[in-house]
């Protein structure tokens, strides 16, 4: 009977584990992981409501014409020459009136960086990190499932770095990366700048070993996330500019901006002869997060090739912006279309809907190497009134080249010669968002996060 009876309770003991277990993954796939791209899955089309939102969203043939259909429609009507040069002209005083209504009102933080792009950090920061993560979730048994989950998203993001990285050095498309690019003053490129070097030693951050550039960052939506982190991890010295005063105005008066970890400043990305106040070749990474997309897209390849300059050699760009047939462009009204697939807002300020191919493009040209280039589609509702939207971002992560390919020599250099005369071919085109790409790029599924 006793025996029974011990039985019992671990029949009972052992349903309850399971119980609670497939409470917490219930709505988490196990054949994708958390990171990239969250994982939360729709798997059961009558709870759709039960979430704000649902990852890795997969779209019908059907749903994919419809949105091609209205997309095509909403361009019909195309706004006048002289109202597009105006909107070009004066595009830094619609995102200062934008700053002056909104102030730091309108974007959400961008809480979810470091899991989606733990490359933001120095190597040994994110493993200490992790470890404050596992120590906090030891003591804080009670703890909630949301906290829980972002732990454990935090652990899928090293994991998906080490994986995709390794430890000391990276291994992207035949060719070899370190993670940690040398100095500048290290490599024969930085030896030849070393007068320009030595007038701006006293430039701000000068002293860090581990640089970041977020470029449009607006009201702080990332730098103050990112300072958090920072502010805990000494060497590093975070840089960031907006074209908008307003916007640079906003982060210099937030409680939480010190110049000792960052500096904010104005900067127009699209004027190439604007010099920046740090010489080339010193930053580890670069954040270009919802702003490539309103710039002009005769402009973006100008922008994107300045700054691979400033990238370290192995340094890292980041970047996450509008998707082709987004929700938000299948919304806009006739008349609104400046040219393909570029629009302007009601309140002046312009938005582009990429393609990963024509991210590919621009990155590549500017002599970049994929790491990452994901289409991200997810699913957002609207509980309170049973709204259903189809979003659509790209998000990728390109790489500055270390060293060369650890193949056959011979083989590598027929491989370049080949690619520069087909980028040169490729160069002939005024637009490199009109560009096809020939080879097979990585294929992506869905994400949503605020702009």
């Amino acid at each position: 009977m006793g025996s029974l009876n011990k039985m019992n309770f671990i029949t009972r003991l052992s349903a309850l584990c399971l119980r609670k277990s497939k409470i917490h993954r219930r709505h988490q796939s196990s054949r994708r992981p958390a990171v990239p791209l969250g994982s939360r899955i729709l798997t059961d089309p009558s709870k759709v409501f039960e979430h704000n939102m649902w990852d890795h969203m997969q779209w019908s043939q059907e749903e994919e014409e419809k949105a091609k259909k209205k997309a095509a429609e909403n361009s019909l009507v195309k706004v006048q020459w002289e109202d597009q040069d105006k909107y070009e002209r004066e595009a830094s005083k619609y995102w200062n009136e934008f700053y002056k209504t909104h102030k730091n009102n309108f974007f959400k933080d961008r809480n979810w960086l470091f899991l989606e792009f733990p490359e933001i950090l120095p190597e040994k920061r994110r493993e200490e990190l992790k470890t404050e993560e596992r120590s906090s979730k030891h003591t804080k048994i009670n703890s909630t499932n949301c906290f829980s989950q972002e732990n454990e998203m935090f652990e899928e993001g090293e994991k998906y770095w080490k994986k995709s990285y390794g430890g000391g050095s990276t291994s992207v498309q035949g060719y070899i990366y370190k993670t940690q690019a040398k100095s500048l003053t290290d490599n024969p490129q930085g030896k030849n700048r070393g007068e320009e070097f030595g007038r701006l030693e006293s430039f701000p951050g000068s002293d860090a070993t581990h640089r970041i550039l977020e470029v449009g960052c607006g009201a702080g939506n990332s730098v103050f996330p990112i300072l958090k982190v920072l502010c805990n991890t000494p060497g590093t010295f975070l840089y960031c500019c907006d074209f908008a005063s307003g916007a640079v105005d906003l982060v210099k008066s937030h409680s939480s901006y010190n110049s000792a970890w960052c500096s904010a400043f104005v900067h127009d990305v699209c004027d190439d002869a604007l010099p920046y106040p740090f010489p080339d070749e010193i930053l580890d990474v670069i954040l270009l997060v919802f702003v490539l997309s309103t710039i002009h897209p005769d402009r973006m390849q100008g922008v994107v090739n300045r700054l691979a300059k400033l990238l370290k050699p192995g340094g890292m760009l980041l970047f996450r912006d509008y998707g082709r047939y987004d929700t938000a462009q299948l919304r806009f009204k006739k008349g609104r279309c400046l040219s393909e697939n570029f629009y302007v807002r009601g309140d002046g300020t312009r938005v582009y809907f990429f393609t990963k191919d024509e991210v590919w493009n621009m990155f590549n040209l500017a002599g970049l190497t994929e790491v990452q280039n994901l289409v991200d589609r997810r699913l957002q509702v609207n509980r309170k009134k049973k709204v259903k939207m189809q979003r659509v971002w790209i998000q990728s992560k390109f790489q500055k080249p270390l060293l060369l390919s650890v193949k056959n020599p011979k083989e590598t250099t027929g491989r370049h010669l080949h690619s520069n005369s087909k980028a040169s071919a490729c160069a002939i085109s005024t637009n490199p968002l009109n560009l096809k790409r020939t080879t097979e790029v990585q294929g992506g599924w869905g994400d949503s996060r605020n702009s």
